[in-house]
């Protein structure tokens, strides 16, 4: 079994809000793609810094993470970005990393767009039961 990568489209929403109400106006939507580490032990989208300020990402909070040797660091919340993977689409909020850290999908994005992991050949897809939009539970 091996690592997952997968191609991420991230786009700042707030460029997006802005384009949106400006009528005929011609407002560029900062964006960005990249390839990811799917992490399924990560809740969050996590992105290096110099990603975050490309994208020209607002912060919005700070938070508490625990790390896989069990240390505790603080670290920004930034939003709001569109993240798209595998054709599907979501808007959410991101942890900001160090410069040049390894930007990590988390399991709310895999949860949120209904994608599946297969560690044994390595791929991310759409849930079978759900393959035009995401299936999510309400319970």
């Amino acid at each position: 079994m091996g690592e997952i990568r997968v191609r991420v489209l991230l786009e700042n929403m707030g460029d997006v809000f802005v384009k949106a109400s400006d009528g005929k106006k011609k407002t560029a939507v900062r964006a960005l793609e990249l390839d990811a580490l799917v992490d399924t032990g990560a809740v969050l989208l996590f992105l290096p810094q110099e990603v975050v300020e490309k994208l020209g990402l607002i912060i919005i909070d700070k938070a508490i993470v625990s790390l896989a040797n069990e240390q505790k660091i603080e670290l920004d919340r930034a939003g709001p970005l569109a993240v798209t993977i595998a054709g599907r689409k979501m808007v959410t909020e991101c942890l900001v990393g160090p410069p040049g850290c390894e930007p990590l999908v988390g399991q709310i994005v895999l949860e949120s767009l209904d994608l599946i992991t297969d560690s044994l050949k390595r791929t991310i897809t759409v849930r079978p039961e759900s393959p035009y939009l995401p299936t999510l539970k309400l319970k």
